[in-house]
Order: structure tokens, then sequence, then C-alpha cells
């Protein structure tokens, strides 16, 4: 859940670095480090807590008014002091901070080490200062130009921050999609850069937020914002209340707002660590499994409640197609009350955000009665499912505040995709080669979540033309059925429409029979194996004089002349599908909440976590 915090000015940067990365130590870390500039580049880098970077700045100081910090999660190679940010170039000239996955580092890996470079790390991040040099090489001398070069090789989405030995009054920091954000607060004289408002807001008030495609040079009595493609940006000048939620909550309106804003780098958290690129493996110490006891469990059951529960039906998907082991869901309210079958050659996983929800700690408890293996997903660091579980996954998604789950939606669904790849790599069903295709389609998916946040224009112009419904029908196939019920529950849950969500299938067998000009129907038609059946349902909804809103491929023309409204999402790796499809439902549940004056974050009756039954 990685941190960037930068500085120039008249200041020691050392200690204002240290001081920002301290302040996002809540979203996790595995190792920290800093560069600092003063005649050359000087690093210091650490494993494990921030205390460890301190007792080595004390042992072996670092002077001067230019640098840049990063505290990492493990993506791209173990946690470890040559993986640890800042990385810097061969020469010693350049040095970079990144958050994001380089979904193509492999191949400019294999470029570079061709070219000559000697990589000092495993690390994806690596290759784009690796680059730059070899840039720099060609005769580009400016950092942003150089930077503007650099990013035109890279496949993600990103958020970068680079210094230069040869320009030593600047940073350059620049922003592709959502894999974090960068927020370059003002001072007298002097300039702060941050992923994170917080970690900076002790400095100043006054903060730019820099948006997709955009890129800013900063020297300590100024700076300039361009496009990537060269145009002249003038900035909104935010002032932000020094307060906790406030700083918390940044430039959004609302925390739900911002945690589904989060995704792209919430997802990229809950891989890091997790996946091994360079051999194609998953890696998953905390689940305490050997290949022997994976090979001795003859099914799954999964017990959640509300969103965990619809992310439970989309992970069923993966563990079933991928490791080849039957699965069972089931609501953790209902699942103790009627003596459930299970025993030693079973495996219960509980999926809960806060970790403390009681019928699934209930479910828990059931589990242990019978000698049953028990893994958790969890959100909540030290929280009760994590503990008296036998194995967990952390979710890594970050505090989530809104009481409508998102972030935690979608990191759940990913922790089961990365079960169902370690179980089927532990019990043998599939290969290497499908293994390490499996993985490569989860480096994309903060970059596909990105490009359905771009859409947010389009959803809320829909939340606009149906704001008078009072009912909503949502439909999906497949493995996009639970993404259907999940967009009736978030509309539920936050604009107190009545929502509900069907498999298409099922739709002749009752519900078109509510199907009428008043009714929108939110269909699911992905150009998947059950495109065709999509379509289908489409005409039998437009033929009863339904509205018809499609979720759609880009590039699908022919569904544009049945439905009403189009929302167009990336083409996308199937079973992976259901975390950026969920996204455009978020923002409509979002939007039409905020066009009835509905409360965003705390929605009537309800309760981030519920801890009585």
């Amino acid at each position: 859940m990685c941190g960037i915090v930068g500085y120039i000015g008249q200041r020691e940067a050392a200690p204002i670095i240290v001081d920002g990365l301290t302040r996002l130590e809540y979203r996790g870390y595995d190792s920290a480090g800093l560069a600092v500039l003063n005649g050359k580049i000087h690093i210091r880098r650490d494993v494990g807590k921030l205390h460890n970077l301190r007792q080595r700045l004390a042992e072996n100081p670092v002077n001067g008014t230019l640098g840049i910090g990063h505290t990492r999660w493990a993506t791209h190679g173990v946690p470890a002091e040559h993986n640890a940010h800042p990385h810097i170039s061969m020469n010693g000239q350049f040095v970079v901070v990144h958050n994001g996955i380089v979904e193509n580092y492999l191949s400019l890996r294999a470029e570079l080490t061709t070219a000559g470079v000697t990589f000092q790390s495993e690390t994806d991040t690596e290759v784009i200062v690796q680059l730059i040099e070899q840039l720099a090489r060609l005769g580009i001398t400016d950092l942003t130009e150089l930077a503007q070069c650099v990013v035109q090789q890279l496949r993600g989405a990103h958020a970068i921050v680079l210094m230069s030995k040869s320009q030593p009054d600047r940073l350059v920091a620049l922003r592709i999609g959502n894999a974090g954000g960068i927020a370059i607060g003002i001072g007298e004289n002097e300039y702060f850069v941050a992923s994170d408002m917080p970690a900076i807001l002790d400095y100043t008030d006054q903060m730019i937020f820099l948006e997709h495609r955009q890129i800013a040079t900063i020297t300590a009595h100024g700076y300039t914002i361009k496009t990537l493609d060269g145009d002249s940006i003038v900035p909104e000048i935010h002032v932000i209340p020094h307060d906790p939620v406030s700083a918390a909550k940044g430039e959004y309106r609302h925390f739900m707002q911002k945690e589904i804003y989060e995704q792209p780098r919430s997802i990229t958290d809950t891989l890091g660590g997790r996946i091994d690129f360079e051999h194609g493996r998953v890696i998953l110490p905390d689940l305490n499994l050997t290949p022997e006891r994976a090979q001795s469990i003859s099914r799954l059951v999964t017990v959640a409640c509300g969103t965990s529960y619809y992310s439970a039906l989309v992970g069923k998907f993966y563990v079933e197609q991928l490791a080849r082991l039957h699965v069972e869901v089931d609501y953790a309210s209902e699942f103790r009350y009627r003596d459930p079958l299970i025993d030693n050659t079973t495996a219960l996983l509980a999926i809960t955000q806060s970790g403390e929800t009681v019928d699934t700690l209930a479910a828990i408890e059931e589990a242990h009665t019978k000698n049953t293996l028990v893994w958790s997903i969890v959100n909540a660091i030290g929280s009760q499912a994590m503990r008296v579980a036998d194995g967990y996954i952390s979710m890594n998604a970050g505090p989530e505040i809104g009481v409508a789950s998102t972030k935690a939606f979608t990191t759940s669904i990913v922790d089961q995709y990365l079960l169902a790849l370690y179980l089927a790599q532990l019990r043998g069903t599939v290969s290497s080669a499908q293994l390490r295709h499996y993985i490569q389609d989860a480096a994309q998916l903060p970059n596909l979540i990105s490009e359905a946040l771009e859409q947010e224009k389009v959803v809320q112009h829909i939340a606009e033309k149906y704001g008078d419904a009072v009912n909503f029908l949502f439909v999906g196939r497949g493995i996009q059925y639970p993404i259907a019920l999940e967009g009736a529950l978030k509309l539920k849950e936050i604009s107190y429409i009545h929502a509900e969500g069907y498999p298409a299938g099922e739709m002749k067998h009752g519900p078109i029979a509510l199907i009428d000009a008043k009714m929108p129907v939110l269909a699911i038609a992905l150009q998947d194996s059950l495109y065709e059946k999509m379509i289908s349902q489409i005409e039998q909804a437009k033929a009863r004089g339904g509205r018809v809103i499609a979720l759609a491929t880009q590039g699908d023309k022919f569904i544009a002349s049945r439905a009403d409204d189009v929302i167009y999402l990336p083409p996308m790796p199937p079973l992976l599908s259901p975390v950026a499809s969920v996204i455009p439902l978020q923002l409509l549940a979002y939007h039409s909440a905020l066009l009835r004056g509905a409360d965003v974050d705390q929605p009537r009756n309800l309760a981030k976590s519920v801890t009585v039954e």
C-alpha cells in the first residue's frame, strides 16, 4: 500500500519526508526508503517498519533540501532492502519512486538487459529509471521531457516522482490512471509532494491534485503543469481544512467516492507481495497451507454476509474453474443453524471486511467445533476473524469509511482469484504456462479499473436520466450474475431505490412480468461466452417497453442499436471482468444517491460492521 513523499525548498528534506511517510503508515508497507540530492544522490533504505529507516539515518545522516521517499508494499520482488524504493539508475544520475504496476516490465527488462543494463532489484519500478538513463544517452537532457518519453513505453496505471543529479533544482511528478494520487502542497519558496494528502497537511493547506495524464515540474519557486501531450494546465488550488476527516477525504466529496477511486491502488496493494511475476508463482504465506493439505481438501465452503456474499459468488467461479475444487457459498447468518455437513476434509473460507461481523464469527466457531480448516479474507488487520483463522489473506484495501462497501468488494474478489491460483498451483490443476498467463491477467487490473472510472460522466448522465425510477432491475449471466446482485444492493443501500438483481436466464420465470416503461433494466452484456444470451434478454425487455441500460465492451456497435443507453468498458480477461464491471454500478448508485439528497457515507438504518445478531 505504497506511499510517496517529496520535498523541495530551503529546509532539510529528510526529516520532512520521514514525517510524511509516518503519516502514511496506516496504509501498510514492508519497507521504506528515501533519496536526498546534495551534490550526488544519497539513498537510505531498510526493510520493515519506519523506525528501521530512522535508525539507518541516525547512523548515516543525509543532508539536502531536495528529496523523495517511499513506503513499499511488494508487488515484484520480495521485501528486501535492494527491492525497496527509491531506485537509482546505473550511472547514479536519476532516481525514482513509483506506485503502480508496469504491466510490460518483463519485455522492457529483457530489452534493457540486452542493452547492457545491470539491474539491482527484482522490481518492475527499476525499469523506469533505467529506461530514463538510456533515453538520456540519446541526448535528451531535460528531466520533464525524459519523463514524458519514458511513460510512452509503460503499460498500466502509475504515479511517478523523479529527481536528477544533472537538474538539482527540480522534482518531476506525473500521474497516469488511478494507481495512486499525486498531491502537490504549496508553501513559501517550498513545495511538497505526496500520494496521500495527510502526509503533508501539517506543512501546508494549499494543494493541487494531478489528474490523469498530467505532469508537474516543481522547483522551490514555482511549478508548471502540462498534459503528457504538452498542453499547459492552470490547476485549481484547493484550500484544505486542517482536520482529520477533511484530510482523509481529500479532494473528494464523500468517502464513498474516494474509495471508489482508490480501487486501482487497492488492487495494486492486494496483489503486492502475493505474485512473483518473474517466476510466475503465487505467494500466500499467511494461508499456512502445504501441498499435502491442499491435496486433501475435498471442498470449500465460503461464508459471508451482504456485499461479501456476492464477492464469494464470484470466487466460486475461480476456485472451481482453476483449482477444480467444489465450492458452496452460504450466508454466514444461516450457516450455523442447520448443523452444516463439514469435517476435516473441508475448508471454510470466511470473507469479512471488518473481521468482526458476528454472523461470520459464529460460522467460524461452528467450523472449529467440527475440526474444519478455517481461512479468512479480512481487511481489518488484527481483527478477530484474522486471529482465530488457521490462515488468512488480508485485503490491503486500506481504511474503508463509507458504509456501502466498494474497494473491499473488489479486493476480496482479487484475493479469491489469488487463492484459486494458489490452490491450483499446489494441487497441480493448471500448467506453469497457464498459471503465468493468469498472473499476467491480474497485472492488468489497476489499468482496467482506471479505464472504467473514466466512464463516470456517462454514468452520471444515466443517473440523471433515470432519476424518476422507483424500481430497478439488474441482470447478468454466469460470472456477471453476482455483479448484478451487487449493483442492485448498492442502489438500495445508498439511494433507497428498490432494486433487484437476477440471473438473466430466469427473467422468463417471473420477473419479466414487472417490465414496463417505468422499470429500467441494467443488463451486463460484455462480449464473453454468454454475450448472445444477454442480447436475447435485452431484446425481450425492449419488446415489453422496458428501458435498457447496457454495460458493454468497447467497439460493440451492435448493442447501441438495441439498448437505450450504453456504458462501455475495455476488453478484459473474462474471469477478471467482474472487478471492472462493478465500477460503473458503484458510480450509478453514488450519483443516484446524490440526486436524491441521500446521506451517501452513512445511509439510514445501516452500520459499517454488524456486530450483534
